[in-house]
C-alpha cells in the first residue's frame, strides 16, 4: 500500500502538486542573515507528463560560483519589494523567463548559504512551452530536471570544516549527477527540501543540512 502512494505520487501532475504546494500553511520567515537573496524554483510538466525543473549552470568567466549549477536568483536589491519580486527579475535577467507568465506557488523557509546569505526559495509554476534563453554574460547552459529526481538515490561527501580553535566539524554534502551535471550544496538541499513537501513522500536516503553539523558514521 505504501510502494503504491509513493509511484502514484511520483506521476501527479504539476495541478496535483501546485494545489498541494499553495495549500501548505503561510508562515513569516524571519531572515537567517542580514545579507539577503532570494532564488527560483521553476516548475513545469512536460510533455510526457513528468514535473522539472529549469536549472542554471553557471558561466565559467564568472569570478564565484563559476561552472555551478543552481537554481536562478541572487540579491535582493534595496528596491526590491519583496522576495518574489528579486527572484522573478533575476530569472528573466539569467534565462529570458517573463515575469508574468511566473505563478508563485509558496516560499521555503530562508536558508543559510556558504556565503553567509540568507536565500529565500520561491517556488512557482512556469509555461510548460517556455523556451530558455541563457544570458551568457551570466549562464552557461540551462536545462530541466525531474523532481522526482532529488528523492531518489544520491551522492553524498562529508566535509571538515575547522573553526578558529580548530576543531572538526563534519557535515554531509548532497550531490545528483544528471546528464553531465552535476547539482549538489545549498541547491541541491532545496530541492530535496521542495521535493518531499510537493511529492508527499520523504527521500530514500538521510537528509542533513549544514546546521546538524556532526562527524560521519563509519
Amino acid at each position: 500500500m505504501v510502494g503504491t502512494r509513493a509511484t502514484r505520487r511520483r506521476n501527479e501532475g504539476i495541478q496535483q502538486i501546485a494545489e498541494r504546494l499553495r495549500s501548505l500553511p503561510e508562515e513569516q520567515h524571519e531572515p537567517v542573515s542580514s545579507k539577503l537573496a532570494a532564488v527560483l524554483v521553476p516548475l513545469f510538466q512536460d510533455e510526457d507528463g513528468v514535473v522539472k525543473v529549469w536549472l542554471t549552470q553557471r558561466a565559467m568567466h564568472l569570478n564565484s560560483h563559476k561552472g555551478e549549477v543552481c537554481l536562478p536568483g541572487g540579491k535582493r536589491d534595496p528596491t526590491d519589494p519583496d522576495d518574489a519580486f528579486t527572484a522573478k527579475r533575476e530569472a528573466q535577467e539569467e534565462m529570458g523567463l517573463q515575469p508574468s507568465s511566473v505563478q508563485v506557488l509558496c516560499q521555503l523557509a530562508p536558508m543559510l548559504s556558504k556565503h553567509l546569505y540568507s536565500v529565500t526559495p520561491v517556488v512557482a509554476q512556469v509555461p510548460a512551452d517556455f523556451q530558455p534563453q541563457p544570458n551568457a554574460d551570466e549562464v552557461d547552459a540551462v536545462f530541466a530536471m525531474p523532481l522526482s529526481a532529488f528523492l531518489d538515490a544520491h551522492q553524498h561527501i562529508h566535509w571538515d570544516v575547522r573553526s578558529k580553535s580548530t576543531t572538526q566539524r563534519f557535515y554531509r554534502v548532497h550531490s545528483f549527477d544528471y546528464q553531465g551535471y552535476v547539482v549538489w550544496g545549498l541547491t541541491a538541499v532545496i530541492m530535496i527540501c521542495l521535493a518531499e513537501l510537493a511529492l508527499g513522500r520523504p527521500p530514500d536516503f538521510e537528509v542533513e543540512h549544514p546546521s546538524n553539523a556532526r562527524k560521519p558514521r563509519m
